[in-house]
Order: C-alpha cells, then sequence, then structure tokens
C-alpha cells in the first residue's frame, strides 16, 4: 500500500491556491493523529510484552529452583 496525501500533492503544485493548501493541512493534521494513534498502541504493547516476559521469567525461575 502506497502512501499518497492527494490534497498535499495538489496543493504543493499549485502554491497559490489557498483552499487548496488549506485541506492539505487538515489531510495532514488527520494523518499524523493516526500516526499519534499507533504510536501510543505500540507503546502499550511493549509495556505489555515486557510485563509478559518479566513475569514468564520471574516464574521459571522459581520452576527451576525447586
Amino acid at each position: 500500500m502506497s502512501l499518497r496525501l492527494g490534497a498535499l500533492h495538489d496543493a504543493l503544485l499549485d502554491p497559490g491556491n489557498a483552499d487548496k493548501a488549506q485541506r492539505a493541512a487538515e489531510e495532514v493534521a488527520n494523518y499524523e493523529s493516526r500516526v499519534t494513534s499507533i504510536e501510543r498502541d505500540l507503546t502499550l504493547l511493549k509495556w505489555m510484552v515486557g510485563t509478559n516476559v518479566a513475569l514468564t521469567l520471574f516464574v521459571l525461575g522459581k520452576v527451576i529452583t525447586l
């Protein structure tokens, strides 16, 4: 899947058009919001995996030392 921000592309091709610039700014802000949401989800997933690994190692350590 290729990423192409159509309104941004149009605004860059026609720099004198304020309407196209406004649409491009809104499109970029929406894209940035989506990226921020994905980053937040990835941070949560990293914490979940780290906690799972730590608890697994703890239990494994307890089993081995018995």
